[in-house]
């Protein structure tokens, strides 16, 4: 062998012998970063996320799955007997568990109300300006002081004093039935938004084409649409935030800035009809006039301007999706219809409307009322709770920040607990002695710290209104040409708060009724 040739082997050698070295150093440094990344993990970290749905891909994970649902809450529900009450989602390096049972909600919204009471922050939320609401905000100082106004005037005690309100509404509500029965959904929309605004700004909502309810209406149906992945691109994709307005493609800044105009309207236009009622000594009573006294500094008017504006939004608008599946669900329920009416007119009897003394008495009525909120829940996916640090749970690793879905949806069609659960039947709220059992639905109105403060109001509200519905008018479903009756399947928005899409149905006064309602005239029933 020449000495150029033994050179040139002993070379190739020494270049194999390296590259071997070279692997094997590759392989030993990554063991090593694997083993000592599994041992500088916590013992949480060590444990599986609960099952779920396979990733697209390892990028965006599931993203292109919740992008792809018009109507989240559906296919949330179909996946949870293949993956499990609790099942486990990433969008991009976002996770996300999503609840599909009461029991494991409570344990966690509720019993671990510490670590689960923040919220996740949408981008198209952000950038519309809604992160001022109550409902939004994060948890910590700022929204407690939020909760902190509410409680004083929404707790059940300090609810009782919007009564006359209630009173006063529902009667117009009735009236203006009588009068034009084929409006009934403006009917309904005017009823929350009357109320609601009365109580927080002592604000009288015109019959028709009010600016202000308009405005809360249009303000919620953005905020309804901008929840949810589908909603946007940027709300799969944050950093997109960042691209300026002009830059093709980025619509949903034009979106956000028309709706954080709105909201902005809705914040301070009421207000200040407050601040100048009060000042011309005109002011009526209202949530606002109580507290604005008190507000010594700007950050006090700001935390009293987003409460009131939070109630007025939220109020104007969930009330109304519950009373039109009432009317819904009455239309194709005549036998429920019959017995709420059978209970109706041995308790209040002929010549009188219901009140709410006579609440107590009137168990079928409270029955269909829980049916109606859980039979069309008004926010089938509640509002997001996010971890504030990791926890376990049945042996499954909730990394801190994680998002958690309560899939309300879900919890009302739970096949155990509500038979036939897509009946309209509320039968399903007695127990074996004919008795009201426990299963009020409150988890239709959230959950722990971040449950609806509202609640009480937005049910007292149901109840007057309903009674005193049956008690005046037959809710039947529209006619065909012929005289038979139409079939009704109405269909829901979508979106964080579900409304029914318009549709018709027949709505008669009774006869021995007509004429006590066309004598209502001092709002006294």
């Amino acid at each position: 062998m020449s000495a150029l040739n033994f050179l040139a082997s002993t070379s190739a050698l020494s270049n194999e012998s390296m590259l071997s070295t070279s692997m094997i150093g590759l392989v030993i440094a990554f063991l090593l970063h694997f083993v000592l990344g599994r041992l500088m993990k916590s013992p949480a970290q060590r444990l599986p996320y609960p099952p779920g749905p396979p990733p697209r891909d390892i990028i965006t994970g599931n993203a292109r799955d919740l992008m792809a649902s018009p109507k989240l809450w559906l296919t949330l529900t179909e996946w949870a007997p293949v993956y499990g009450p609790i099942f486990y989602l990433r969008s991009l390096n976002q996770d996300m568990i999503v609840l599909n049972t009461l029991e494991d909600t409570v344990e966690l919204m509720e019993r671990r109300s510490n670590n689960y009471s923040d919220r996740w922050i949408v981008p198209l939320i952000d950038l519309s300006g809604w992160t001022y609401a109550t409902t939004f905000k994060r948890y910590g100082p700022a929204w407690q002081d939020h909760r902190r106004l509410l409680h004083q005037k929404f707790r059940p005690a300090a609810s009782l004093t919007f009564r006359p309100i209630q009173v006063e509404k529902v009667n117009d509500m009735l009236n203006s039935l009588l009068a034009t029965p084929e409006d009934f959904m403006t009917h309904i929309k005017t009823l929350s938004a009357a109320i609601i605004m009365s109580a927080m700004y002592g604000y009288k909502v015109k019959a028709k084409n009010d600016e202000f309810q308009e405005l809360a209406e249009v303000a919620m149906a953005a905020l309804s649409k901008s929840m949810y992945p589908n909603s946007s691109i940027v709300n799969v994709l944050p950093f997109l935030c960042f691209l300026p307005t002009w830059f093709p493609g980025a619509v949903f800044h034009r979106f956000a800035l028309t709706v954080k105009d709105q909201i902005t309207r809705m914040q301070e236009v009421l207000y200040k009809y407050v601040q100048d009622n009060l000042a011309a000594g005109t002011a009526a009573p209202s949530f606002v006039a109580d507290f604005l006294d008190g507000c010594k500094t700007e950050e006090d008017h700001n935390v009293l301007k987003e409460t009131a504006a939070t109630a007025y939004a939220a109020g104007a608008d969930t009330t109304t999706s519950s009373l039109g599946t009432f009317f819904y669900a009455m239309a194709i329920s005549p036998e429920v219809q019959k017995k709420a009416k059978e209970e109706l007119e041995r308790v209040i009897g002929g010549d009188r409307l219901a009140t709410y003394d006579d609440e107590d008495f009137l168990p079928y009525i409270q029955a269909v009322i829980r049916e109606v909120f859980r039979w069309r829940p008004v926010v089938p996916l509640g509002v997001s709770h996010s971890a504030t640090a990791e926890d376990v749970y049945k042996n499954y690793y909730i990394p801190k920040n994680t998002i958690l879905v309560p899939n309300i949806w879900a919890m009302t069609r739970d096949p155990i607990k509500y038979e036939n659960p897509e009946e309209f039947n509320p039968d399903r709220f007695f127990d074996n002695n004919g008795e009201l059992n426990t299963d009020d639905v409150g988890y239709t109105f959230g959950f722990g710290r971040r449950i609806c403060p509202g609640r009480h109001m937005a049910s007292a509200t149901m109840f007057l209104a309903i009674a005193n519905i049956l008690l005046a008018f037959d809710i039947r479903p529209p006619k065909d040409a012929s005289g038979k009756d139409i079939s009704l399947d109405v269909e829901y928005t979508g979106g964080l708060i579900n409304h029914p899409l318009p549709f018709n149905c027949s709505i008669t006064p009774r006869s021995d009724r007509k004429r006590l309602l066309a004598d209502l005239k001092e709002n006294d029933f």
